[in-house]
C-alpha cells in the first residue's frame, strides 16, 4: 500500500500534469468504484464565505444529537486528511492512503481502456477518496455534510444525484476568472448545485444574489428559505463568543451561543439552524433537538477561521476581499477598548498590497509583525513592512520565522489583543503554535 506521505506527495504533484475536467469524467470513476456516493446521504453546501463554518455548525448539531457524521471540507490547513472528517476526527493516515490506492486504481484501469481519458484534478481526487472513505466508516455515517470546492454547477461534488438539503451561503466576488465578475453572475454558479425538489437554504443577505437563487429553485421546484439579516438579532458579542437570537419562517425565534467573535457567524450558524428545522420537516430520522443545536453550536470550533487559540489571541485566514472587510470589521469593533497588534503574512499571488492598505488604514493597529510563508509561493516579510509603513503605521517588525514573529507579537501585544491575518497558511501555522504554548500550560499545571 502506498504511504500516508508518498499519497500527500504525488496529490500535490497533480496541477502539473491534468486540467479540469466535466462532472461526466468524474461520474465515470465513480462508477468505475462502484457508486459510492449512491449509498450515502448528503448536505450540500457553497457560497463564497461561510462553507466551512456553516458545515462545522451542521457536524456539531448532528453529533450532538446522536448522529454518525462524515464532512468534506477545504482547503487544509497542516495536512490533507484534515480535509475528511468522520465523527468529528480527521480520517488515518492509513485510511488516506488505502483510498487514495483505491482511487488511483481505478484511474488506472479506466487508462488502461481509453488513452485518452484524463487523470483526475487534484480536487477531484480527494472527492473520489471521501466517497470511498465515507462509504467503508463503520459505523456508516448517518449524514455527509459536502463542501463545494470553487463555484458549484460545475463542481466536481456536484456529480452528487440526490442530497437532502442544499445550503448556499453569502456571495461576493472570488475566483472572477472562473466563475464570472458579476454577483448575479457568481451566484448563478453556486446556485447551480440546486436538484429538483430539493430544499435549499440560502443567506438572502444580497438582493442581486438572492434573486438568481430563487430563479434557480423555482425553476426546479425547489422550496426556498431565505435567511435575512434581518432575521437576526445580536445580543451580545464580546472576546467569550457571542449571544443572539434568530427567527424564521418555519420556527419561533431562538436564542442561540457560539463561541466566535465576528459578526458573520450568525449568519452562518443561523443558515445552519435554519438547515436542521427543515431536516427535522423533511428527513426520515431522529429529531435534532432544540437542545441539541444549542449544546453542538457552544462547542463548535472551525480552526482559522476568527478562532481565538488563546486569550486575547485570533486567528483569521481571510483571503479574499469580502473575507478581508470582514475581518476589519471584527477587528474595529474590539479596538474600541483594546490596542490592536497584527501579525500578517501572505503568499505572493494574492494582492498583498490591497490587504495591507485596507488594515492599515481600517484598523490602524498600533503596531504590526510581518512574516514570510515559506514556499514556491513566497513573498518578502520586509515587502509586507515597508507597505504597512507606507499606509500609515508607525510600529513595524518583522522576522522570516512564523514561530519567531509570532513571539515577538505576542510581546508586543501585551493586555491588548494580537490578531493573526493574510493567509490560511499562516494562520495554520499560528495555530499550531499556539496549541503547543497550550500544550505546555496544561503540561505546568497538572
Amino acid at each position: 500500500m502506498t504511504s500516508y506521505r508518498d499519497a500527500a506527495s504525488y496529490l500535490e504533484e497533480i496541477p502539473k500534469f491534468t486540467k479540469k475536467t466535466e462532472l461526466s469524467h468524474t461520474r465515470r470513476i465513480l462508477e468505475r468504484l462502484g457508486g459510492p456516493d449512491d449509498s450515502l446521504r448528503f448536505i450540500h453546501v457553497a457560497g463564497t464565505n461561510g462553507k466551512g463554518s456553516v458545515c462545522a455548525f451542521l457536524d456539531a448539531a448532528f453529533r450532538e444529537a446522536g448522529y454518525h457524521t462524515a464532512m468534506f471540507t477545504s482547503p487544509h490547513l497542516v495536512r490533507v486528511n484534515e480535509r475528511f472528517r468522520i465523527d468529528g476526527q480527521d480520517v488515518s493516515d492509513d485510511r488516506f492512503a488505502a483510498a487514495f490506492d483505491e482511487v488511483m486504481r481505478a484511474v488506472r484501469s479506466l487508462q488502461a481502456e481509453d488513452a485518452a481519458f484524463e487523470h483526475p484534478t487534484y480536487f477531484e481526487t480527494l472527492f473520489l477518496m471521501g466517497m470511498i472513505l465515507f462509504r467503508d466508516a463503520r459505523p456508516a455515517p448517518d449524514v455527509v455534510i459536502l463542501e463545494t470546492g470553487m463555484g458549484g454547477r460545475l463542481d466536481a461534488t456536484n456529480v452528487i444525484r440526490h442530497p437532502a438539503l442544499c445550503v448556499i451561503t453569502s456571495i461576493s466576488l472570488d475566483h472572477t476568472q472562473y466563475l464570472g465578475s458579476t454577483i448575479p453572475g457568481i451566484a448563478g454558479e453556486k446556485a447551480g448545485i440546486i436538484k429538483p425538489g430539493v430544499p435549499v437554504i440560502y443567506d438572502a443577505g444580497r438582493s442581486d444574489a438572492s434573486e438568481v437563487i430563487c430563479a434557480r429553485a423555482a425553476a426546479v421546484n425547489s422550496p426556498a428559505f431565505p435567511v435575512s439579516p434581518d432575521d437576526i438579532r445580536e445580543i451580545r458579542l464580546d472576546e467569550r463568543g457571542t449571544a443572539f437570537a434568530v427567527g424564521g419562517q418555519i420556527f419561533h425565534e431562538t436564542v442561540l451561543f457560539i463561541p466566535e467573535i465576528a459578526e458573520y457567524q450568525m449568519m452562518n450558524a443561523a443558515l445552519a439552524y435554519t438547515a436542521l428545522q427543515v431536516w427535522n420537516r423533511t428527513q426520515h430520522g431522529a429529531e435534532v433537538s432544540p437542545e441539541a443545536v444549542r449544546s453542538g453550536f457552544a462547542k463548535m470550533t472551525w480552526p482559522c477561521r476568527m478562532e481565538t487559540v488563546l486569550p486575547r489571541v485570533v486567528v483569521d485566514g481571510a483571503h479574499n476581499p469580502d473575507g478581508v472587510a470582514q475581518f476589519i470589521r471584527t477587528v474595529q469593533r474590539f479596538h474600541r477598548t483594546a490596542e490592536i497588534t497584527l501579525l500578517f503574512g501572505a503568499v505572493s499571488d494574492k494582492n498583498y498590497d490591497a490587504m495591507i492598505r485596507e488594515m492599515a488604514e481600517g484598523i490602524r493597529p498600533e503596531r504590526v509583525v510581518t512574516t514570510k510563508i515559506a514556499g514556491k509561493r513566497e513573498a518578502s516579510e520586509e515587502i509586507f513592512a515597508a507597505l504597512f509603513r507606507q499606509y500609515g503605521v508607525k510600529e513595524v517588525f518583522s522576522d522570516p520565522s512564523p514561530a519567531r514573529a509570532f513571539e515577538i507579537a505576542e510581546a508586543l501585544a501585551g493586555d491588548g489583543m494580537l490578531f493573526c491575518a493574510g493567509s490560511l497558511y499562516l494562520a495554520g501555522e499560528i495555530r499550531e503554535e499556539a496549541m503547543k504554548i497550550r500544550e505546555k500550560s496544561r503540561g505546568n499545571q497538572r
